[in-house]
This record gives C-alpha cells, structure tokens and sequence, in this order.
C-alpha cells in the first residue's frame, strides 16, 4: 500500500534491457505456506549497467553466480527489487527464494484457488514467483520442474511439453521444457487434484496434438463444449490465417479463482472456470458463446501474442487488438455476422465509449501509466480490435492477410511494436497508413457531422463530412483521423441505387475520410436518396446526422445492410426517448410503431435480427448522449418507450411467447434455436412493462418448465419487476435446485443486483452477508457488487448515495486484498462531472473519501484521475 504519489511511467523512456536471459531452469518445492523457487538463469550482458531484477512479497534464501554464493555486501536487495553490480559479461546467476500461495490474495503470481496451485503472471505477477526481469522484452528458454506431495496434487504441468515424471509413493515429480523462447509473463504452472477429458487434433500438415482440459472431478462432464470450440478454433486459423499449433499438446485448465477471463500462457492456458465450463441446465446461450470466444481467443494468442509479442506494456494492443478481431471474425464465421457485429458494436458504445470520455481516457497505445492492470480496457481491446477491422476494410481481404503473413513471417520469436505491425502491412499493400496511426496515439470517440443535398437538375448527390475529436486528459487540438467510411444510397421506396465502385454483394461503397471536412459527390443518381452511413460501423465513431424520422423508419424496414437496419432502429429509438424527457406526454410516432411492426410480423427476417432492434439502446449508451446525466428520469423515458411498444404489439408479443413455451424441441445453440429464445425472451422483457395480469403467469410458467438455462434466467429476471409470492419463489427455487453450481449461484447474485427495482440496495446488502457469498472470489465479487455498480445505473444512483457509499466501502476494503477488483469496480464513479448537481456531488464525496486512504497503485491511478480532472 502506498501514501505518496507513485511515479509515472512513460512510453518514451523505453530503453532496451541491459541483460538478457537466454535460458532459465525453475524448482518449484511445493507447498501452500512455504513454496521454495529456485531459479538459474543464463544471462548474457547487451548493453550498460547493473543486474537489477523485479521482486515482490519475496523471502530471499541464496544468491550465487557460477556457483559462488554472494555475500550480502555484493548484491542490493530492496521491497521491489534485486541489483546486483559485478558481474561476467556471460555468467549462471543462482537464486532460492520462499514464497507463500496460500496468502496471496491478490491471486497474482503463484496461489492457491480451491486447493490447487495456479498461476497468473500477466502483466507482472512473475516477480512474485522469483527475482526476474519481468518485462515482455525478455525472451527466455524456460525448463521447469516441480515436487508436490502426491496426495494432494498428483497433478503437475507447465508450459511445453513433459519431458520426464515420476513418484517414490510420497511426493510426486515433473519436468517441463518450452523449446519456443516467451517472456516472464507467459509462464504457467498448475498443480493439484485434478481430473481431465482429452482428444486429439491432427493439423492440416499432418502433426498430431494432444488436447487436454483439467477441471475439478464434479466439473468433468461440462468439458466437452470447450473441446469442440478448441478444436474449430484450431482449425479457423489453419484456414483463414494459414497457422498451425507448434507444440505436440495443448492444455487448458479451469479454475474458480481468476481476476481474469482467461490466460493465454504457452501450451497451458489457466481459465477462469466460466469460461470453460457449459452445459444446457447450467450454461445460457450467450455463456456458450462466451465459451466458445475465450478459448478461441486464447487460441489464437498462440501467435498474436506468443510467438510475436510486445515489446513493452504500451504495445498492449498489438496482441489484444489483433487477437480480439480474430475471435470476432471466428464468432462470426460460426454463428451469424451481422448479429455478431450488433452485440461487439452495444459494448463498444455502452462500455467504451464511455471510458474514452471518462477521466482515464487514453489512445489504444497509451503514453504512461502508474499500474498497468488499469490498462486491460475496452480501449485497448475492443477499440484495438475497431482499429484492425478499420485496416481489413481499407485494404481489402487479400492484402489484409498478405499483410498479416509478413507480420508474423517478419517478427516470429521477437517482442515488437504496434508500429512494426502497421509497417508491415503497409509494406505487403502498398497502402500509405502513416495517417491512419492517429487511430492509435489520439483517445477519444470521433464525432462525424453530415451534411448533404441533391441536385435534381444534374442528377448528383452532395456528402459533406466533419470530423471532430473533443479533448481528453493530455490531449487537445486533435490532428484528423483516416476514416473508412462505408455507405449505400437508397431510393423512396428502399431498392439500393447504383453506386460506382459498390461492393457487389453489400452494395455498398468505400469513402476514405481524410480531411477535417471533406464532400464526396455521387453522379447519375435519378432522384433523392436515403443516406444509408457507416455500414457495418466501418468506424468506432459517434455519428451526428440529423435525417428525418421517415428515412430512418424506411431503413429499419429496408436497408440492403442488416447491421443498419438495426443501427437505424437504435437511433430512432433514443431520438425518441429524447422527446419523451422532453415531454412526458409525448407519444412514439406512428412512423416508428409501423416500422417496429413490419418488423415483427416479417416471417422473412431472422429472429435474431428481430430481437436486436426491439431491444432499445441502454441506459449507458443513452447517457452518452445527454449533457448532464439524469438517471431517474432517462429510464422513465426508455420505460414508457417500451410500454408504448408492448401495448400497440401485446397479441403479438403474447403470441411470441407462447409459441416458444410450447416447443418441444431438443435444445441446441443453432443460430435459428437461439434466435427463437432471444425473440421471445425479449418479448416477455417488453411485456414486463404492461400490468403484471399480462405477464406474471407466462413468466412463471416459463420458469416453471423451462428446459434450459437461457429461458429459466429471463423467467427469473422477468419476476424481478414483481413484488410477488411467484418472484419470491422463483428465487428460492433457484437457488435450492443449483446450490452446488457456482457458477449458476453467480447469476442468482446478478439478477437480483441488477433489478431496477425500489430496496435493490438493501437486497445487495443482505445478499453480501448470504452464506455463498466469498469476498476472496472474483466472479462472487463481480457478480454481486460488479454487477450492481456497472449493471444496474438505476440502483446506483438512487437512495440519495447509498450506492455511491456501499461501492466505496468495497473497494476500500477489496483494496487491500485484492487490487485488481477493487480497481474494477469504481468506474461508474469515475464519471460524476456528468451528471446533475446532487449526484454529482455526493459521487464526488465518495472518490474522496477513497482517495484519503492508502491505497494500491491500481486504485490510487484512478482515484486521483478521476478527482483531478
């Protein structure tokens, strides 16, 4: 913990390291209070100075080079840190060190979760393992062995390949080698009583891969799902990237503990457990897919992130970035594309586009930190990967790939820039981006103004854009931004006019924005068009354009692009939410209600489709659009939206439901079989805003018989909005019949956290004090006051602060337990300068009250942003 201001760190004082590690040989003697390390490293001098290596939480044993134990005179040991000044230029530094995993609560480095020993070391958790340059740009050799006693954990694994193991009855032994040189932060080790599934996948040269997944025993028969999703995963990139494992077993291993989703270390990935683990009666439809990403994420780090890596944390975005794009193209080949575009553009504007308007704003590539864990954000993610389909677009696919082929043929083995991989695809296209790298060194969301006419006379139609970038912390008077800008035109009865260098099959066509206002001219168009924009949101943008309320309903009825027709639906919507603060009274146009309508009753669309444009935009994205945030009355405008919508459509609706209770067909994650239960579960959500005669029966009966988790979770969630025996119920029923699930119990805190209702605060009180809520347990922590904080704006801010305090308390108290979660949840609070005055104020009070406190560097960093700014 810290009471002084830690310093900065900054992307321009990078400096290559003095030392280099060419090999390194780890013991581990295993055992939860006191785990003896002993490490010999192979260092090579590069350059100028002492041997200064990384440490943290480290009882330190012996030290000795080329076999000569050093005296306490010839070495420098401080909190963090190890310096040794003399040294061969060439030389075995030796080093024995204890540590305790079972007292780490932080779960960085070597711990315990439910018994078994795991690591995390991403971003600088290897330093509390041992003495090490603990930076991405060390690429070592690593061999590892291990000793544990054989009853409790008969299990032993590291990265690479097993190379020996053995047992005298008493204690067991393995020896792992790695052959491909990583960095400190890939390294794993697993050990513990744990059972497995295995199978086997043959790549497209011909190499046979043993495939693994160690769970608990009671979590063996919710494995399978996670070893198909590996094996498509492995066989999507041999097939659209070209690449193949490298090692002859890949492992992956599920734990309860995590402060992440998942760890990409080489050869054995470390799960956390909901992201694994799926079957119908535990896992809903969406934690399938969620499944199915992660793995494939952590995949495909293999080589976007392994086998070329980062130089140094600010490159961050050059494996996530890549690798996030990656998995989202993966979804999207297995399922739908444009509802996979849908749900990756909801987060970005409900989750990222606030953080890039938010006192932590930073470009995808930031200039400095003071903890990089606050660093793993949807900017760096989610808008990296923006950044990389941005690329895809303005190339083309053929050049896109030609261009990933030289990246990864150019740098394999190396730790590299966000630079060396814009190069290299500039060099393999041809296509000059040196005005595109804005996307990575300027933060903030830019705002595209549109203006437009046609002249009938000549037949030619007039787009006028304007970008503009507001300030974020650090940076003013932004430069333009290289914007790919796909559009399509439509005639007034919604047929696509002709445009010359459209697509064939979107028919659309590609605008490169370049210029701080720039028009664009289209000839031979024979009458007035509707402007179809952004296609596909070809850019992470915030779109100003103020077209009628017919074309808009003319797109969500007809557009060519079906992630614009959606896109049309959530623009109307919130303009009409606009109104209703505006005008309590105000009604939903005609106009609108129809298009809503054909929406409904079209047999032709895909359901899917028809569930992602009733669901309205989010209290989050509609706050993106007000000057001063007024959570109560924002909702009760979104409420009586949606009521509007369930009274003119309730047969409808009904009928949607009912249909969907009478299925009787074996449950599957088929797009069509999701897209049925998300129609009708999102029916009975808009039901909810009708009297309870109207619903409470249906959603009960739903529970009741549901035969899957996804139609049982949105029953549940449903009785939520009543104060009924039926609710009450529900509940216990729930929580009765899937006590033993974690993860299910996990959702049970969610549903009630995030309830919009009166007393949500002193429900999450009362649940923090339940007998299965674990304070030591991120996912229990992100599911009950994660969940409330980030997931439930109406409990928050009500109650005149409650929510404000009751968040402060559990980051002051996390904090010294656990940084990392406590660092997560306060950015709701982060944002206080947006709302009104009264909230506002009593946000404020609470960011102070942390900031007096000693605090971690992670909580600290946001802390005192977020006051200062």
């Amino acid at each position: 913990m810290i009471n002084v201001q830690p310093v900065a760190i900054s992307r321009f004082d990078y400096k290559p390291p003095a030392w280099s590690i060419s090999s390194v040989e780890l013991h581990f003697d295993l055992d939860p209070r006191r785990t003896q390390v002993r490490s010999n490293l192979g260092l090579v001098r590069q350059g100028e100075g002492p041997l200064r290596l990384n440490g943290v939480d480290l009882t330190l044993i012996s030290i000795a080079v080329d076999g000569r134990d050093l005296t306490t005179k010839e070495y420098q040991l401080a909190e963090d840190f190890l310096e040794i000044t003399e040294l061969p230029d060439n030389c075995d530094l030796e080093i024995c060190v204890e540590i305790n995993p079972e007292g780490n609560t932080a779960l960085e480095g070597l711990y315990l979760s439910t018994g078994n020993f795991c690591t995390q070391c991403e971003a600088e958790g290897f330093r509390k393992i041992t003495y090490f340059l603990d930076r991405p740009d060390v690429l070592s050799v690593y061999t590892v062995s291990m000793k544990a006693p054989l009853k409790s954990f008969p299990v032993l694994l590291s990265n690479g390949n097993c190379i020996a193991q053995s047992n005298d009855g008493e204690f067991g032994f393995a020896k792992w080698h790695d052959p491909f040189p990583k960095p400190s932060y890939l390294f794993a080790l697993v050990a513990g009583d744990l059972s497995h599934i295995k199978d086997s996948y043959t790549t497209a040269s011909g190499r046979g891969v043993d495939l693994y997944i160690y769970v608990e025993k009671h979590n063996l028969d919710k494995c399978d799902f996670g070893m198909q999703a590996l094996k498509r995963s492995m066989r999507w990139d041999e097939e659209t990237y070209g690449l193949e494992y490298d090692l002859d077993r890949y492992m992956i291993v599920a734990v309860d503990d995590f402060n992440m989703g998942a760890m990409e270390n080489k050869g054995l990935n470390v799960f956390n457990s909901k992201y694994v683990l799926a079957d119908a009666d535990t896992a809903t439809d969406a934690d399938f897919i969620g499944v199915e990403s992660v793995i494939a994420h952590e995949y495909f780090h293999n080589w976007s992130g392994n086998r070329v890596t980062c130089r140094d944390w600010f490159q961050l975005s050059l494996k996530e970035g890549l690798t996030v794009f990656r998995d989202q193209e993966f979804t999207a080949d297995m399922h739908d594309r444009t509802v996979k575009r849908i749900e990756d553009v909801r987060l970005l504007r409900a989750r990222q586009f606030p953080e890039d308007a938010s006192p932590m704003a930073h470009p995808v590539r930031p200039d400095s930190y003071i903890e990089i864990n606050n660093f793993y954000t949807l900017t760096v993610y989610e808008k990296g990967a923006e950044l990389i389909r941005m690329m895809h677009t303005l190339l083309g696919a053929q050049a896109y790939r030609e261009g990933i082929d030289l990246y990864f043929k150019r740098h394999d083995g190396q730790a590299v820039t966000c630079d060396d991989f814009v190069k290299a695809m500039q060099d393999a296209s041809g296509i000059d981006l040196t005005q595109f790298t804005r996307w990575y060194s300027q933060a903030g969301t830019p705002e595209i103004t549109v203006t437009h006419r046609y002249d009938e006379r000549d037949g030619r139609y007039f787009l006028t854009l304007s970008q503009y970038c507001p300030d974020t912390p650090g940076q003013k008077n932004k430069q333009p931004m290289h914007i790919p800008v796909l559009v399509g035109l439509l005639d007034e009865s919604g047929n696509s006019v002709p445009l010359p260098l459209a697509d064939a099959d979107s028919q659309s066509t590609l605008l490169n924005f370049t210029q701080k206002e720039q028009t664009f001219s289209f000839e031979s168009i024979p009458s007035k068009p509707v402007l179809s924009i952004f296609r596909q949101f070809s850019a992470p943008i915030k779109l100003v354009f103020e077209c009628s309320d017919d074309d808009l309903c003319l797109l969500m009825g007809a557009d060519a692009d079906a992630f614009n027709r959606w896109d049309a639906s959530q623009r109307m919507a919130s303009r009409l939410v606009e109104r209703i603060m505006a005008d309590s009274q105000a009604l939903p146009s005609d106009a609108y209600l129809n298009a809503i309508g054909l929406v409904i009753n079209d047999d032709q669309l895909d359901p899917f489709i028809k569930a992602e444009v009733l669901s309205l935009p989010s209290l989050d994205t509609l706050a993106e659009a007000q000057e001063l945030v007024d959570i109560t009355k924002l909702h009760g405008a979104r409420t009586s939206l949606q009521k509007a919508i369930a009274t003119r459509y309730q047969d409808q609706l009904t009928q949607l439901l009912e249909t969907q209770l009478q299925d009787t067909e074996p449950y599957t994650i088929q797009h069509m079989a999701m897209g049925k239960r998300k129609l009708a579960n999102c029916a009975l959500g808009l039901l909810t805003n009708l009297g309870e005669k109207s619903w409470l029966g249906l959603a009960t009966e739903q529970y009741r018989t549901a035969t899957n988790m996804t139609d049982r979770v949105a029953a549940l969630s449903a009785l939520m909005y009543s104060d009924s025996h039926e609710r009450r119920q529900a509940l216990d029923d729930f929580y009765k019949r899937y006590e033993s699930q974690r993860l299910v119990i996990d959702k049970w805190f969610s549903i009630q956290a995030t309830a919009p209702r009166k007393g949500v605060i002193d429900t999450v009180i009362a649940l923090s004090e339940h007998e299965a809520f674990e304070l030591s347990n991120p996912n229990r922590v992100r599911s009950l006051i994660g969940a409330f904080a980030a997931g439930n704006p109406v409990g928050l801010h009500g109650e005149s602060g409650r929510g404000y305090r009751l968040v402060a308390d559990y980051v002051l108290t996390l904090d010294a337990k656990n940084p990392q979660i406590a660092a997560r949840l306060i950015g709701p609070l982060t944002r206080w300068r947006r709302y009104a005055q009264a909230d506002a104020t009593l946000m404020k009070e609470q960011l102070t009250r942390i900031a007096a406190a000693d605090l971690s560097p992670d909580v600290f960093e946001i802390v005192n942003k977020s006051v200062q700014s």
